[in-house]
């Protein structure tokens, strides 16, 4: 099978699944908000080749929802979010009756995407649906590992220094699923601006709660955090920088962040130790950048991890 993704998050979840059984083209590149991302021609040709298409939807992917919905007319295009209890998904109040699309920053709500993706594989390839079935099985269970450290972690840090600020509103599944107050300078989507209004609110917030360490997105510009961190100064109260979180988008190709589970390992192990928690230095499988344990591409990454099933061989 020919199959094309739209963000890094989705199309790891369908390189488990499918394992060798297809060929996945990530559209949207690490580093690239997918808030902003315009699709271009060859984005078009890319998907009109593909036998399925996987997105994540709730309007991440804004730009390009009429193309996809004009595309199910005449193949399996699926949003994988869709397969997530409605339970589960925020409405906040400045989003005006939208949901949060950032749903894969809490590892257990994500897990629930890995059904929708076993079961477009298995409709279309029913000749390999037992390999798609144990590889969700086993991709699930490794997600649910990976939550449990989220918890566990996020548990270690002082209850007054649980707050987590960043550049933008992702993180909200993140403070909801791993117990922590969660703040961003700019909204949900990174077209917003940041007022100086919320800059102010933000720096009396840091100061009225000792808190010392914000923290900077891979795929959205520092400059609002710079201001924060030059606004707390300015009332004496140093703040540095606790390290930079994946948010949007995984970490660099070729690397375990390049991975999903790589990005929420990072993220937690990151806020945990910035916060004062205690977690492992390289985190939960001793993988995270500067390990000596680190993958040699984002295949192997996924394939050492989880030994993708060919009931072919």
């Amino acid at each position: 099978m020919n199959v094309v993704a739209t963000t890094g998050m989705v199309a790891d979840i369908v390189k488990v699944v499918a394992g060798p059984h297809a060929n996945v083209i990530q559209m949207i590149g690490s580093g690239v908000d997918p808030h902003l991302h315009k699709p271009s021609r060859d984005d078009v040709q890319l998907i009109m080749r593909a036998d399925i298409v996987f997105y994540s939807g709730l309007m991440l992917e804004g730009k390009m929802s009429d193309t996809f919905v004009k595309l199910a007319r005449s193949k399996p295009v699926i949003a994988v979010t869709e397969a997530i209890d409605p339970a589960v998904l925020l409405e906040p109040e400045e989003m005006s009756g939208h949901l949060d699309p950032h749903v894969w920053n809490d590892v257990s709500a994500w897990s629930q995407c890995v059904g929708a993706v076993q079961q477009a594989l298995s409709e279309f390839d029913p000749a390999h649906s037992k390999d798609y079935a144990l590889n969700a099985t086993k991709y699930q269970a490794a997600l649910a590992e990976l939550h449990e450290y989220g918890i566990k972690s996020i548990a270690t840090i002082p209850q007054d220094q649980r707050i987590l600020v960043t550049s933008h509103d992702a993180f909200n599944y993140f403070g909801r699923a791993y117990h922590l107050k969660v703040m961003g300078v700019q909204g949900i989507s990174t077209e917003s601006e940041a007022g100086i209004q919320r800059i102010n609110q933000l720096v009396d917030t840091l100061v009225e709660n000792d808190v010392r360490a914000v923290f900077i997105e891979s795929s959205v510009s520092p400059k609002n955090i710079d201001a924060l961190i030059e606004g707390a100064q300015s009332k004496n109260h140093p703040v540095v920088i606790g390290g930079e979180l994946y948010s949007d988008a995984m970490g660099p190709a070729g690397t375990y962040e390049g991975t999903y589970m790589g990005m929420l390992d990072h993220n937690i192990t990151i806020v945990t130790l910035a916060l004062g928690g205690k977690a492992p230095q390289h985190g939960l499988h001793g993988k995270l950048q500067a390990s000596s344990h680190g993958a040699k591409n984002h295949d192997e990454a996924l394939e050492t991890k989880f030994e993708t099933v060919d009931s072919t061989k």
